[in-house]
């Protein structure tokens, strides 16, 4: 490729640098820094940590979240309230604006208080006329899923508070019956009903405790499986289905806090590292109104699989289930019958790596056939599967992926989901019969970027939100399938003036070539008094793992201005999507890094490297800096150990450096099971390469991080210790995988990150 087929955009918002937070599956933000920061002046072209981090200059408005209603009279929102100490709910009509307030701030202030219920989710009855409040919540292992519920009856104004006399913040997952007439809930580990006539509260389960648990999960199946909410109402109401854990045998992980008592505190929790024991999982089905629970008979190993999902089966007679087995490479289907138990097999997606879980299924005709996602053909792409035979057909064809499925409209006949054809750097809004005639539709105009769409029920309608390196997000109220603008919802235009004012140089996004011919995109920020005559610096933002890609093209916030900043001050900056990212280039793409984390990934990083000094003369070989935070942190690791020639500097921040102390879900997914791939276990982990270091290493890690311990980095430290490697380390006390709690922490983070960058690679062309 030559440099005259480089894609360049020119830059005024930001690159596409999306941070990786969670070492596996999920992505922590660094909003929460930023939505406490203090005023600052916009305006100015030089960029500095505490204007990023420390000032509201750059700040990005999101909209609240909106929920389209079930009868396509509008959709809802949250709004401050003009006349009581709250928020409202409020109806709008998508075409003509029209605002209704359904719900006032002063319906939701309890007697006896001055101010309204703070509502950090709602919901409402299947017949509108009461509305669910989650209010008072905190965190049950990385999410906030405790809290409080409380009733609003919009027929009578009547406010309750559902669960007795519970203790504060121990309710979870209510929702109502589909009639409206009754709330189920999950307090400490067992399941609940109670009766919004009397109020009368019914336990449906007693044997909950700290090691069984009914309807919810243990950590490890929420943060890799995201299953937090374990059970579900029937459609006619006469029964609840839900999931129980139990477990007992799987070991304890503890944490120590030596701050916040005089004496330490313990936080003990089930974690299975791999090759320990899984908590065994079933699924049963129970009256609503109690008695005994039916099992239902999957086969397998109940420690040995995962039950994944679980959801009625177009009927209130059965559920289908989705099971992997422990290995993950074989997922199956299954088509249970409530009453019996009996479970029979309907389809199942096998590989020699691992089989991807399907959230997005729909069902169609009565029930009789449903949609699935499935990569059989090399790619994903959504089928239809008939339930009377497991008989399967495509919906989408092509060699390019579908990304999410956000709506079906059975009615119009139309599947509208995610995706990008032309290249895996950018995301839009298509549409494809359901009839599998193979009718695609592009609903997104010609706008380069990342499209995001809430779509109303009846598909008429979408908030849309677009971004991309020269926008921040705006977001837009739209109709469909014309894609016209009916109104703005967000602007931005503050931050996109406040980000337009900082003197920059035009982003570039660019392919290289791997050893083997793959072809790899990148992106690449050149200092902003760039002279190709001098050589530079450079540093590499690495995440490299299958939960995230980093070059693409949309807003990248404030760790993008942050890079930014270091352009200001003489560095380019650059990131590589090695094969195995999440980047949408199909199955062997993804797939490829199996076994292999650590290894071919960072193959790919160096690979990209060398041809990048071919290609342009103005890095300066000798000063090669690479960063990354959790899988991030850990392929930082491997290039500092497998290429110390290449690479003289790096921070690795919340790394796994040995692969065996991660979950079991996350890391046999990808690296196999004990004992069978121990090699590979200690071939691919970074820890085992840790005497080749000869560049500077800054080590980063939360003491408190339930996600990625902190004893991987203390075993870090000690190798690097018998090999007498200096390195520099620092630990972050009680915070978490994302290292943002506490007051100034991500400042104090950034600037330590800056330091220690210009110290050990000198800014400036030469």
């Amino acid at each position: 490729m030559s440099d005259t087929s480089f894609r360049t955009l020119r830059l005024v918002a930001g690159a596409a640098a999306f941070m990786a937070l969670s070492a596996c599956s999920s992505f922590d933000s660094e909003q929460a820094s930023d939505d406490t920061a203090q005023t600052d002046v916009a305006g100015s072209h030089q960029l500095t940590p505490e204007k990023i981090f420390a000032s509201d200059t750059f700040n990005v408005e999101r909209p609240a979240p909106t929920r389209w209603l079930e009868d396509g009279s509008g959709y809802t929102t949250l709004e401050e309230s003009e006349s009581a100490n709250g928020r409202d709910i409020v109806r709008y009509h998508p075409e003509t604006n029209e605002r209704t307030v359904l719900v006032s701030a002063e319906q939701l202030t309890p007697n006896g208080e001055d101010k309204a219920l703070h509502i950090a989710d709602y919901v409402w009855s299947d017949d509108g006329n009461k509305v669910l409040i989650f209010t008072n919540t905190k965190r049950s292992w990385r999410t906030h899923t405790l809290g409080d519920y409380w009733v609003l009856n919009r027929s009578n104004n009547e406010l309750k508070k559902l669960g007795g006399n519970a203790p504060e913040s121990t309710l979870q997952f209510a929702k109502f019956n589909p009639q409206g007439t009754k709330v189920a809930y999950v307090m400490q580990n067992n399941i609940y009903v109670q009766d919004l006539n009397n109020f009368r509260i019914s336990k449906l389960t007693n044997d909950g405790s700290d090691t069984i648990v009914n309807g919810t999960f243990d950590w490890v199946n929420e943060e890799e499986f995201f299953l937090r909410d374990g059970f579900r109402w029937s459609p006619d109401g006469q029964h609840i289905a839900y999931w129980q854990l139990d477990t007992e045998g799987t070991p304890v992980f503890t944490m120590i806090n030596n701050t916040d008592e005089l004496y330490p505190t313990l936080k003990e929790f089930p974690y299975p590292k791999v090759g320990e024991t899984n908590a065994a999982m079933r699924i049963g089905v129970m009256p609503a109104s109690g008695g005994k629970t039916q099992w239902m008979d999957i086969p397998g190993d109940p420690r040995q699989h995962y039950l994944v999902r679980m959801q009625w089966a177009g009927n209130s007679e059965q559920l289908l289930i989705q099971q992997l087995t422990r290995k993950q490479h074989i997922n199956r289907a299954f088509i249970t019958d409530i009453d019996s138990g009996n479970a029979q097999e309907l389809l199942r997606e096998s590989t020699d790596s691992w089989a991807e879980y399907v959230d997005d299924i729909h069902f169609l005709n009565d029930g009789q056939e449903f949609t699935w996602l499935s990569e059989r053909s090399g790619y994903r792409h959504i089928y239809r599967v008939y339930r009377d035979s497991g008989r399967i057909s495509a919906i989408t064809r092509g060699n390019w992926d579908v990304v999410n499925v956000l709506r079906v409209n059975e009615e119009d006949g139309w599947v509208y989901f995610i995706a990008s054809p032309e290249t895996p750097l950018e995301r839009y809004l298509f549409r494809a019969s359901l009839d599998g005639s193979g009718r695609l539709e592009r609903l997104t105009p010609d706008m380069d970027g990342t499209h995001s769409y809430s779509i109303s029920q009846d598909a008429k309608y979408a908030e849309h939100t677009f971004h991309s390196v020269n926008q921040v997000p705006v977001t837009k109220m739209i109709s469909l399938p014309d894609h016209k603008v009916i109104r703005t919802v967000v602007d931005n235009t503050d931050a996109q003036k406040a980000v337009e004012n900082v003197e920059k140089q035009p982003v570039e996004f660019f392919r290289v070539e791997a050893r083997d011919g793959l072809e790899l995109d990148g992106y690449i920020m050149k200092p902003t008094d760039f002279d190709p005559s001098k050589e530079y610096p450079i540093l590499f933002y690495v995440y490299g793992e299958p939960w995230g890609q980093t070059v693409a093209n949309k807003w990248g916030g404030s760790l993008y201005l942050w890079h930014t900043m270091l352009t200001q001050q003489g560095y380019i900056v650059a990131s590589i999507d090695n094969r195995g990212t999440k980047s949408p280039r199909g199955f062997d793409w993804r797939r490829s890094i199996y076994k292999n984390l650590g290894v071919v990934t960072v193959r790919d990083q160096y690979d990209a490297l060398q041809q990048m000094l071919e290609r342009w003369d103005f890095i300066d070989e000798s000063r090669v800096g690479i960063w990354g935070h959790s899988g991030g942190g850990s392929q930082t690791l491997n290039a500092l150990f497998r290429y110390p020639d290449a690479y003289h500097m790096g921070m690795a921040l919340a790394p796994v450096p040995d692969l065996t102390l991660y979950d079991t879900i996350y890391q046999e997914r990808y690296s196999g099971l004990l004992p069978e791939s121990a090699e590979r276990y200690k071939e691919t982990s970074a820890i085992t390469h840790a005497e080749n270091l000869e560049g500077d290493l800054l080590l980063v890690h939360g003491t408190g991080d339930d996600n990625v311990h902190f004893q991987g980095s203390e075993r870090l430290v000690n190798e690097l210790i018998k090999h007498g490697k200096q390195f520099e380390f620092f630990a972050y006390p009680n915070r978490s995988h994302g290292i943002y709690e506490g007051e100034g922490t991500t400042l104090h983070l950034r600037t330590m990150m800056t330091e220690f960058v210009k110290e050990h690679l000198p800014a400036g062309g030469r």
